[in-house]
């Protein structure tokens, strides 16, 4: 719908971000996203078929997905319409859908662009469908949350999900050239601010123009020039930071955090640590997923690594907030030069598989008490073989549901303690071979 303001002409002469003027005239002109809009890319065959079809965009923030979006209205000759789930109701859904019919009826498709579509329940979600499906609309949703958790089945069912990716250093460059051209002039920084200043903007697009647009800012009300890597870190601290503790920010730096504890890189590990305190992370959010990284990643490899991280979140608890970070830097380092294992989170995904595909089987009657006369006469308990009075406290016998083989779920690594269990786990395989073969019927 065009404004009054629109209409007057006026908004081209209103002042706008420089993001906002650099948006892309063609989908040609979009960076980091060949995947999709290069030669075979599935979106350019559906433009190049002129069949575009109801699609999902998937991905972070600043990658393009309204641009795009826009663009595909406007290469197909659809009339573009957006709306925000975060801002739109059943009403506004009701016009727009009444307003794609009349359009349809004349001759012309529309495009509905969904921003933040995930945010829409599970009945509005559900309302789109008639229209999706008698070509009412060409639904393209944007989304930073993955789809399979926030979308109905039903709409996934009818559109395709396409991954935005994020930014690469050779498309925030190309970006940043782009920006230059336009105002006719270069950054003022070094080159190593620059190297920076990409990897501020964590492969977002549009922060890094804005974060350009307050550099050359900056530089106009008498900054130093050039600038340094200490003065951007100060001229961007005075932004809102780049992490949304709800969106992929949040899961990207835990992500970084968890695999450089795996890789067990320490000097990584706190980097990624103080980005996330940085960042206005829950402290006690960190704590559990150290708690996590202690048994999925190391578990009895070093079996103190749990304590380390439960110690932890009690520091915290007790210290708070600054000196409780300190508990938790520990904690992370702890984790991060401990010997690595997943034996154990292996062995337990291997026998939850097991569980599930076995059915109910019943344990082996001479593994189970026998209260009552009739289950004595029914075998429960019988020729059960006390452990602690067999030769190494170990008897041998067969713990598995009957009619059930021998499973091996935990294979422990050569790596701290775990070789200890190993060890002993190798002797018992032994004495169960040999007490099979003593007892084996001639």
């Amino acid at each position: 719908m065009v404004t009054l303001f629109e209409a007057a002409g006026l908004a081209e002469s209103a002042p706008r971000p420089l993001a906002d003027r650099l948006r892309p005239s063609s989908l040609g002109e979009v960076v980091g996203q060949d995947h999709l809009l290069g030669e075979q890319g599935i979106l350019a065959r559906m433009v190049k078929a002129g069949r575009l079809g109801s699609v999902v965009f998937w991905g972070p923030p600043g990658t393009g997905k309204t641009t795009v979006a826009r663009l595909l209205a406007e290469v197909t000759d659809h009339h573009f319409e957006q709306l925000s789930a975060v801002h739109s109701g059943v009403q506004d859904l009701r016009k727009v859908f009444e307003a794609a019919r009349a359009r349809r009826e004349l001759g012309r498709g529309t495009l509905l662009f969904v921003d933040e579509i995930h945010r829409f329940n599970r009945s509005q979600q559900d309302s789109f469908l008639p229209y999706m499906e008698d070509g009412t609309v060409i639904l393209v949703g944007a989304t930073t949350e993955n789809p399979s958790f926030e979308l109905n089945s039903a709409l996934l069912s009818r559109a395709s999900v396409l991954t935005f990716k994020r930014l690469d250093e050779e498309g925030l460059q190309a970006l940043l050239a782009r920006a230059e051209a336009h105002e006719g002039r270069k950054l003022p920084l070094t080159d190593d601010t620059r190297a920076a200043l990409i990897a501020m903007a964590d492969g977002d697009g549009r922060a890094l123009i804005n974060i350009a647009e307050d550099v050359w800012l900056a530089a106009g009300l008498g900054a130093k020039t050039p600038l340094d890597r200490e003065a951007l870190v100060a001229l961007v601290q005075r932004r809102a930071p780049i992490y949304d503790k709800s969106q992929d920010g949040h899961y990207n730096l835990i992500s970084a955090l968890h695999k450089s504890v795996r890789g067990s890189d320490p000097d990584a590990s706190l980097y990624w640590l103080a980005r996330m305190l940085a960042g206005g992370e829950d402290p006690l959010y960190i704590a559990r997923r150290l708690v996590r990284m202690a048994v999925e990643d190391i578990g009895l490899a070093d079996p103190l690594a749990l304590v380390q991280a439960n110690a932890a979140k009690e520091a915290y608890d007790f210290l708070g907030s600054p000196e409780g970070e300190l508990a938790l830097a520990q904690a992370t380092l702890y984790l991060a030069v401990a010997p690595k294992s997943n034996a154990a989170y292996v062995a337990f995904d291997a026998a939850s598989r097991a569980a599930e595909e076995g059915g109910s089987l019943s344990p082996p009657k001479h593994i189970l008490n026998a209260p009552t006369r009739l289950m004595k006469q029914e075998g429960y308990g019988k020729d059960y073989a006390y452990d602690h009075n067999e030769a190494e406290a170990f008897s041998g016998q067969n713990y598995f549901p009957d009619g059930m083989q021998r499973q091996s779920f935990y294979v422990p690594t050569a790596y701290g303690y775990e070789a200890e269990v190993k060890q002993r786990l190798d002797r018992w395989a032994a004495l169960r071979t040999e007490k099979s073969k003593r007892h084996k019927p001639v």
